[in-house]
């Protein structure tokens, strides 16, 4: 049997870091599904305009030059914001990519930022649709001018477009611009930390959202200092101190006869560990428990008038 090797999805796999220093592991999302989803969107976009196209030439007959500018002007301003909406709307994802559960994050762990985004997509019209217009545009009769363009276009095309398959983050310029990854959006993998000995522990105590929303960052290193750091005297008193203040701030009024401090601040860590790094990733970054009460109250509506 040959040596263990990595498998394609082991190959995939990369570790951010956050800002706050949280990891979160990502899987990189495939070349085919990245092709589906690019597939999906452009089906959308040229059904789209097609329809406006058609409309075009009903309310203002243009023949000639005139109507190929005003189809490609119309195909730009369908094209480019198209992706830009879509993927600050739907925090990385576009209709094609929410299809194959893809979804763009930054390199560096913090949220998308309107500037990523807007780089990806304009250098995605370099590498893809500039080409794609000079080999629709250009004359291909006999040996002219035209078809050394329609070639130059088709190597400057396969080059851009073969680019995720010669580099090991599947990277495409834009993204290497932008400091995106595009990466499966299914299920956040945690990396192991250290009060999680096995993966086969389950927890004792489980907590809703609402639980885990009253405390952000700050709080989540504050109690992996305690739970990692050394036994010495005391600790067990401030363990316990700190498991009551977690559990009265938190109104976790369960009805268990008895609750073990150790195991409920293990699984409270692991369970906020989880919940933190889903909205990091996905651009929701709550620093200390003041903050994320402020949220909470912005989503509440305001009582009377």
């Amino acid at each position: 049997m040959p040596g263990a090797a990595m498998t394609g999805s082991e190959a995939a796999l990369r570790s951010v870091a956050t800002p706050e220093g949280v990891p979160v592991a990502v899987e990189l999302a495939d070349h085919g599904a990245r092709a589906g989803a690019l597939l999906i969107d452009l089906a959308i976009i040229v059904g789209s305009l097609v329809v406006a196209a058609l409309l075009a030439v009903l309310l203002m007959p243009v023949v000639g030059t005139v109507a190929v500018m005003l189809v490609s002007v119309l195909s730009f301003l369908l094209r480019a914001p198209y992706f830009m909406a879509f993927e600050m709307r739907w925090r990385g994802q576009t209709p094609g990519k929410r299809v194959f559960k893809l979804r763009v994050v930054d390199r560096h762990g913090g949220a998308l930022s309107p500037q990523a985004v807007a780089a990806r997509n304009v250098m995605r019209e370099v590498e893809v649709f500039m080409p794609m217009q000079l080999v629709l545009v250009a004359p291909s009769t006999a040996i002219n001018p035209g078809t050394l363009w329609i070639v130059a276009a088709l190597v400057w095309l396969g080059i851009f477009t073969l680019m995720p398959l010669f580099n090991r983050d599947r990277l495409r310029i834009g993204d290497m611009i932008a400091g995106t990854w595009v990466v499966r959006a299914q299920g956040v993998i945690l990396q192991r930390d250290l009060t999680s000995p096995s993966p086969a522990d389950a927890p004792r105590y489980r907590f809703t959202r609402t639980e885990l929303d009253v405390y952000g960052i700050a709080e989540l290193q504050t109690l992996e200092k305690l739970l990692r750091g050394p036994r010495a005297p005391g600790t067990n008193a401030a363990r316990t101190e700190v498991f009551k203040r977690i559990r009265n701030k938190i109104g976790w009024d369960r009805s268990d006869a008895a609750v073990d401090p150790d195991a409920f601040l293990n699984d409270y860590y692991r369970a906020l560990r989880a919940y933190l790094e889903q909205h990091v990733l996905f651009g929701d970054r709550r620093a200390d428990k003041h903050e994320a009460a402020g949220r909470r109250r912005a989503r509440t509506p305001a009582s009377g008038a």
